[in-house]
């Protein structure tokens, strides 16, 4: 009886070509192990090898070179054994493992989540991911690649593992999801890497990967493995936060860049001064411009080349981590400055990943950024969206980040923002607005608040755009804060007048007033006001030293009281003097002087003032948290108000914008009795002249501006006077 002679799995030249040449999207279909009737064929790719081996629990098989570096052994049985191989090069073997044995490291629910747009968790099964697998020949340590290019012909990866050489290591196609798919065994963290990708017009791209955890410091540019290895221990800064709505807590934002806070702190660093310092000045939460790698440093961030990685000039992700775990223990929140507006044009990111418009809208007039030289993500694309909602929440669950402040949401909402007639095209209805760009935020704020109790989203939105932070289920865009930039203008404008002017500009300080209920509301004055020409924030005040640093604790203290959250640019607290610069530090040496001591001094006790005294935060969105005393006294450059709070309790304000001290000052009060100075600007102790109320104010019960009490108070000169009642008048 004849024996019927072993089979080998079949492969044609121009297939083996294919893989060879990084083009074949399925090399798993042709290399690995194939059962072949009563055989097992495996092919491995070793390009340079002189010799190569099967080694199996009970053999070692010789393979046979087939054609350029692909090897070739047919093994009997028709159970795929476990194997790993022997390479030998100039005489030296290398033992290792076949990529191509291995199943693919994503399942059917996550191809199809990702190609509905829905993989909420995307992080999790596209970049790279150390696993392990149990083997007869022990525990096997890999690290799985998976990267979205749909129009790639084919797709490498390289890295320090392969002497940076794809060519043994092409990855296969899931399908029409667009994902490519390799486990790489015998490697593990600390593995750089990038993407080679062979794009629809036939060019090789070396592309880092844009899910990437982690990145080489810039300018290097590639990809790094990184497992965290961090033990969280702020569960109960947790905890309290999912039960809590921020839009009724005290909100004073610290907003810092940490590349210049100071220059020399890395992120373990900036945990023990800079937590320390924000706990002294009394801020509720620190608010970081961007985070995610940018190669650029001037850019502040706001060039991102991987949204899903942490600067690496500071530390590695376990460091923020560690910093963000620090602040928290401390009770103090952290916003993050979050940049889906646009992204940076480095030709190893994002841009024309797989030689298509894949990330950017591939119209020019809606895909790239007249204005900072960037490209527009394509907000219409699902598997856009998704990477950008899930990098949303990826901040937020991975990093604890308690809100995302949304940088430039304007930009994404107008189809002509920045543009002359003839630039921009119309949507399908005829109008300016971004439809797609509206959905994707509706998107992303209904999937956050979801997603991660407790948390807020903010938006930096500079128009008229109605119910911005409104419920998406009303029609709004979903966000829980806009930046408040008609009041940050008009308040600016108003307080550089010099005080002889300012009567004719009264109303720009109390037309805030008219539309503060309109949106929910953060009163920022941040680094777009300090930078570009801008001068700092001391040196918009107008007069003699002395009173610029009146004019500014007046202004703060005028901030401090109306409604609204607060947002300040690191270095205002304690008035830096020259505008800032992102390639130095602050200047720290000018708290050696009294006066700037004093500033800060009174930034701490208005952040103290704040926190203890609800009706200066409770009722921020609501008009019954707030009524004017005086909102017309132009010729004294006087405005007077009170905060109410949900138990009855207020907060009279009186804010002085003349240089001309008011001694007798009749002010309307909702009470008779005494009334307890919480805050005076011009105190000593913040550099002012002393004058004030000696700590009390008594009112009496005698009508004055339609109030059954008044008071005649003591208003010094450029400065911001609050009162509490403390009991009546007997």
């Amino acid at each position: 009886m004849a024996i019927s002679p072993i089979k080998r799995y079949e492969a044609s030249l121009g297939e083996l070509d294919q893989i060879v040449d990084g083009w074949h999207h399925n090399p798993h279909a042709i290399l690995g192990p194939h059962p072949c009737g009563d055989s097992v064929t495996i092919r491995v790719l070793r390009p340079t090898a002189d010799a190569v081996t099967v080694v199996t629990p009970d053999s070692r098989i010789p393979m046979t070179h087939e054609h350029r570096g692909i090897w070739f052994a047919i093994l009997p049985g028709d159970q795929v054994p476990t194997y790993v191989v022997d390479a030998t090069y100039a005489g030296v073997v290398i033992p290792g493992d076949d990529p191509y044995r291995f199943l693919p490291t994503l399942g059917e629910i996550d191809l199809h989540l990702i190609s509905e747009g829905r993989h909420e968790q995307l992080w999790q099964v596209l970049g790279s991911h150390v696993r392990q697998y149990d083997t007869p020949f022990g525990l096997v340590t890999g690290v799985s690649f998976a990267v979205w290019a749909p129009s790639a012909q084919g797709v490498r990866v390289s890295g320090d593992f392969n002497f940076w050489d794809g060519t043994a290591h092409p990855m296969r196609s899931l399908g029409s999801t667009g994902v490519w798919e390799l486990f790489v065994p015998s490697i593990g963290a600390a593995t750089i890497y990038k993407f080679n990708v062979l794009g629809k017009d036939g060019v090789w791209r070396e592309k880092a990967d844009p899910m990437a955890y982690a990145t080489e410091v810039p300018p290097a540019s590639s990809s790094i493995v990184f497992t965290s290895e961090h033990q969280w221990a702020d569960q109960g800064w947790i905890a309290k936060r999912e039960s809590s709505d921020p839009h009724r807590l005290p909100l004073s934002i610290y907003e810092v860049h940490l590349g210049s806070w100071r220059p020399h702190l890395d992120y373990r660093g900036l945990a023990t001064e800079l937590v320390a310092y924000v706990q002294e000045c009394g801020f509720t939460h620190i608010e970081f411009m961007p985070l995610a790698e940018h190669p650029y440093a001037p850019s502040w961030g706001y060039h991102v080349t991987s949204y899903f990685a942490p600067s690496a000039r500071f530390g590695s992700p376990d460091d923020l981590r560690y910093l963000i775990d620090a602040l928290h223990q401390a009770g103090i929140g952290v916003l993050v400055d979050w940049v889906p507006a646009h992204f940076a044009t480095d030709p190893w990111a994002l841009v024309r990943f797989d030689g298509t418009a894949l990330y950017e809208h591939p119209d020019p007039q809606r895909g790239e950024h007249p204005d900072w030289g960037s490209y527009i993500f394509n907000y219409g694309r699902t598997e856009v969206r998704n990477f950008l909602v899930a990098n949303a929440i990826y901040w937020l669950e991975e990093f604890h980040i308690d809100g995302l402040r949304v940088d430039g949401v304007a930009s994404m909402l107008y189809l002509d923002y920045s543009r002359k007639e003839g630039q921009w095209s119309p949507n399908q209805f005829g109008g300016r607005e971004n439809l797609e760009a509206v959905s994707f935020l509706q998107e992303m704020n209904a999937t956050v608040y979801k997603r991660v109790p407790g948390v807020m989203t903010i938006a930096e939105e500079s128009t008229a755009w109605p119910g911005v932070t409104q419920p998406t289920f009303n029609g709004g865009l979903g966000f829980g804060f806009k930046w408040n930039m008609g009041w940050m203008h008009d308040s600016l404008d108003y307080i550089s007048r010099e005080p002889i002017h300012r009567k004719y500009h009264h109303n720009s300080m109390t037309f805030s007033m008219m539309y503060a209920y309109s949106e929910r509301f953060v009163l920022p004055l941040s680094h777009d006001e300090v930078v570009h020409g801008k001068g700092s924030l001391i040196g918009k005040m107008p007069g003699d030293r002395w009173q610029q640093l009146a004019n500014l604790r007046a202004y703060l203290g005028f901030m401090w009281a109306h409604p609204g959250k607060k947002l300040i640019f690191m270095g205002s607290e304690f008035a830096q003097s020259h505008e800032w610069n992102s390639e130095k530090g602050l200047e720290w040496w000018l708290l050696e002087f009294a006066e700037h001591a004093g500033m800060l001094a009174t930034v701490s006790d208005l952040n103290r003032v704040y926190r203890e005294h609800p009706a200066l935060w409770q009722r921020d969105d609501s008009p019954a948290g707030f009524e004017w005393l005086d909102a017309n006294d132009s010729a004294s450059n006087i405005f007077s108000w009170l905060r109410w709070d949900e138990a009855g309790s207020c907060v009279a304000v009186a804010v002085n914008m003349s240089p001309v001290p008011r001694t007798t000052y009749r002010m309307a009060l909702p009470f008779a009795g005494e009334w307890t100075e919480l805050i005076n600007t011009d105190a000593a102790n913040y550099g002012g002249t002393g004058l004030g109320n000696l700590g009390t104010v008594t009112a009496y019960p005698q009508a004055w501006n339609a109030r059954p009490a008044s008071a005649d108070i003591v208003l010094p000169p450029l400065s911001a006077v609050y009162l509490s009642f403390t009991r009546a008048r007997e």
